[in-house]
């Protein structure tokens, strides 16, 4: 049995890109830190090959044997080393804001978040498949009380990754992908309806007890605030409208960065909006980056590659019986495609901005290796898949 060759393929291709994004956007930030311009370029490289040479190695093994001891392990020992992190050393761990999300590894850093939520997925696709199933003259009731241990394994996740690492984002991501791959595994669409609003409870609780985010929803309002209060009575809008001071100009430069490149980019290496307006473009900014540089056509390649990879991901889940592996891969394709979503909402002012980076295009050695394992098992599922699909045939 082979993998899927287009999908290991087209990955490769957005890797390759976030190569080239990482030298041509970090030229103000090598300047700044007095590093050699190669410095991000060559480190992403190394997480690029290593990032290939996993999702290689994972396609190559048996699914019947490897995918659920890998897929355990990774929720198990994320979950270890989440609640383990917040006790450890600062020789151990990088602390940023007073959170400590990433781990000391060989001269890198490593988030184990990034892990978790493939470790997550595959919990869920793997429990999922054994408890859950058709909710006929089951009652929303009965659905509420099959659902409570997931909910809390949910809530204890929230309170190490929101509390402890201070990243609602991954929360949101986490969150949205839970509850579609509920409706997957056979759950009602009311019991889908009747677990939004405790869900928009949580996320506004989250926003309102950190002051660093309150800012950041008032300066993605004081962007937006003028096209959509247009629509509202004077004295309604009035009260919404928040004071000029706040700034974003994080989002405006975004904005600029994106309108400056036009249909096809001012070129390699000629963006401006990189050179200080952007703080770390090459992270979660990178799409404003690549606009300005390669302009429409440039992010149109990276959608459509993009797109065609999540085809791939979405039809080896289409095709294979085992429900586990359906569910897996479902939840693979939502967690890039709600990354991806959140980010590019984020840089384009529709939404807040979140801190999350784009799957396998932002700089970063956690976020790239734990999208290549994610990938990598679906990789070694779609062997399966493929088998099914012949049986069938």
């Amino acid at each position: 049995m082979v993998a899927d060759r287009k999908l290991f393929t087209l990955v490769v291709i957005l890797i390759g890109v976030s190569v080239l994004l990482s030298y041509t956007l970090s030229t103000y930030i090598t300047i700044f830190f007095n590093t050699s311009e190669y410095h991000f370029v060559i480190r992403q490289s190394a997480f690029a090959i290593l990032g290939i040479l996993i999702m290689w190695g994972l396609s190559l093994l048996d699914p019947d044997k490897w995918l659920t001891p890998i897929g355990l392990s990774l929720f198990i020992g994320s979950v270890i080393l989440m609640i383990a992190m917040p006790f450890l050393p600062e020789s151990l761990v990088t602390a940023v804001g007073g959170a400590k999300r990433w781990i000391k590894v060989a001269g890198f850093s490593l988030a184990p978040v990034e892990f978790f939520k493939v470790g997550f997925v595959y919990f869920l696709a793997w429990s999922f498949s054994r408890k859950l199933g058709d909710h006929d003259n089951m009652g929303i009731l009965n659905e509420f009380k099959r659902f409570t241990p997931y909910a809390l394994v949910f809530i204890g996740a929230m309170f190490m990754i929101a509390f402890l690492q201070n990243d609602l984002g991954q929360v949101v991501v986490l969150g949205v992908t839970l509850l579609i791959m509920l409706m997957f595994a056979g759950s009602s669409f009311k019991f889908f309806l009747a677990l939004l609003l405790p869900s928009l409870g949580f996320f506004v609780f989250f926003i309102a007890t950190a002051e660093h985010r309150i800012l950041r929803i008032k300066s993605w309002w004081s962007l937006a605030q003028n096209s959509i209060l247009e629509f509202f009575p004077e004295s309604i809008a009035q009260k919404l409208r928040v004071p000029s001071e706040v700034e974003p100009y994080q989002i405006s430069h975004s904005l600029n960065a994106i309108y400056n490149g036009g249909y096809f980019g001012t070129g390699l290496g000629a963006g401006t909006f990189k050179l200080g307006f952007l703080s770390e473009v090459h992270t979660d900014f990178v799409l404003a980056g690549l606009a300005e540089e390669f302009g429409f056509v440039g992010v149109f390649f990276v959608v459509f590659i993009f797109l065609w990879m999540l085809q791939r991901i979405f039809k080896v889940a289409n095709r294979t019986k085992d429900q586990t592996i359906y569910l897996f891969s479902i939840g693979v394709g939502l967690l890039l495609s709600f990354a991806f979503l959140i980010n590019s909402y984020g840089i384009t002012g529709l939404t807040p901005i979140k801190g999350i980076s784009v799957p396998f295009l932002s700089y970063g050695g956690s976020a790239m290796l734990g999208a290549c394992v994610g990938v990598g098992m679906v990789l070694m599922a779609s062997k399966k898949a493929k088998y099914d699909k012949e049986l069938e045939e």
